[in-house]
């Protein structure tokens, strides 16, 4: 199967992949940007904006959801593939490098959900 960025096949030795499979497609997504849009999927998402990417990432989580729910965990995966690749579409569209969501990540490891959310509510009352 090829995936939208054109990257070609995917196979059972990319499934065992860690994370840095973002990485890379992140890489991939930013290699093709000012792309020809006629020949490149990404380049013609990139070309829309990130209004645009955003709705694309929105209607991708709604497709994540239903799979979620209907409890098909092949379609889900399917699903969540395509919502990862809008966000980190929509990443590059904003100049949002991974290693900026890796490190909010990193930051919240050890802390409990809800200190941690509390704590952002408390930031954003000020």
């Amino acid at each position: 199967m090829t995936d939208k960025t054109g990257a070609g096949e995917t196979g059972a030795a990319e499934a065992s992949e860690d994370g840095r499979v973002l990485d890379r497609l992140y890489a991939v997504i930013e290699s093709r940007r000012g792309g020809d849009p006629a020949r490149s999927h990404t380049a013609k998402l990139l070309a829309k904006g990130p209004v645009k990417i955003a709705q694309k990432v929105g209607e991708e989580a709604v497709e994540a959801l239903i799979e979620g729910v209907r409890g098909d965990n092949r379609a889900l995966a399917q699903e969540s593939a395509d919502l990862l690749y809008h966000l980190l579409a929509l990443w590059a569209a904003r100049g949002l490098a991974p290693g900026e969501v890796w490190a909010a990540l990193a930051a919240r490891r050890g802390t409990s959900g809800i200190a941690e959310k509390a704590s952002r509510a408390g930031k954003n009352r000020g």
